[in-house]
């Protein structure tokens, strides 16, 4: 009785409204809970989407580590089900938090990565 029916896509336009206000932490929060539920829907685009706009959110906050979590989730659930430009995204997003975290080896590990994937899409065309 006390679960509502909760609307990912209410959820997912909640948190671009939060995070248009500046307000990261509550629109992250959304993000989150509509990935969740996207995925129970086997929408991986969209739940791949709001893992990204959350570690946009963290991002934001300069909270690169957490960010960073959810960038690679991103990238790994799109490169799972075929989305490469969208892991793409992601993992330039990833590549500049190890770069404010001073990891020169994983930004270096992360940027050979993305050119890798590029020209494997730049081939296919």
């Amino acid at each position: 009785m006390s679960e509502e029916k909760e609307d990912s896509v209410k959820l997912h336009k909640d948190g671009n409204m939060l995070y248009e206000l500046g307000k990261y932490e509550e629109a992250k929060e959304k993000f989150l809970r509509a990935s969740e539920l996207y995925l129970k829907k086997n929408n991986f685009f969209d739940a791949a989407s709001m893992l990204y706009k959350a570690g946009e959110c963290d991002y934001m906050l300069k909270d690169h580590e957490t960010a960073l979590e959810y960038f690679l989730k991103s990238a790994d659930l799109s490169f799972d089900k075929g989305f490469d430009r969208f892991g793409v995204s992601a993992l330039e997003y990833a590549r500049d938090c190890y770069e404010a975290l001073e990891n020169k080896e994983k930004f270096e590990e992360t940027e050979k990565k993305i050119k890798e994937v590029k020209t494997k899409l730049a081939e296919s065309f």
